[in-house]
């Protein structure tokens, strides 16, 4: 298993948006960088967790824990000229971009928020919180991993 950051802001869709979704499921769409795009066709596995991130908001931070649960596909907003995220260069038999279904596993009871992960000495290697890091898929360490769930009070199994 891997583990990984995912991130979202919230008045877009929040993980409480995530919660509320039909089998507490969506597809994480709409991303339009080649890197993280790589990311998610390539390296997310299903039985991957994820971090989700409210980004953007106040204060930004880690609302909870989501799981893979449908690799890598083509990013059907791509080919739909109405979609905010169409891209007239991708194609269905030649797409450029991909996404994964991901579920809400746990709410975290409180947002650990990005100011409190800046502080916390074993996480100063993160990719979050290194300067210009703004991809909105993430790789997080499983030292990462464990040291902001047992930040947030939760498992990290």
């Amino acid at each position: 298993m891997r583990y990984w950051l995912v991130k979202s802001e919230p008045d877009v869709f929040s993980f409480a948006d995530l919660q509320a979704a039909p089998k507490k499921t969506t597809h994480w769409d709409g991303v339009r960088n080649y890197q993280a795009r790589n990311t998610l066709r390539d390296e997310m596995k299903r039985g991957d967790r994820c971090f989700y991130y409210h980004s953007n908001a106040e204060p930004s931070g880690i609302a909870g824990i989501c799981e893979v649960v449908r690799e890598g596909y083509p990013d059907h907003t791509a080919f739909d000229k109405k979609d905010p995220h169409y891209d007239p260069k991708s194609k269905p038999d030649a797409p450029t971009w991909y996404m994964v279904d991901v579920k809400a596993v746990k709410a975290f009871p409180r947002l650990i928020a990005l100011g409190e992960l800046r502080d916390v000495a074993a996480l100063k290697g993160m990719v979050l919180l290194q300067k210009g890091s703004r991809l909105s898929v993430q790789p997080v360490t499983k030292k990462e991993w464990e040291t902001i769930c047992a930040m947030a009070g939760v498992s990290a199994t």
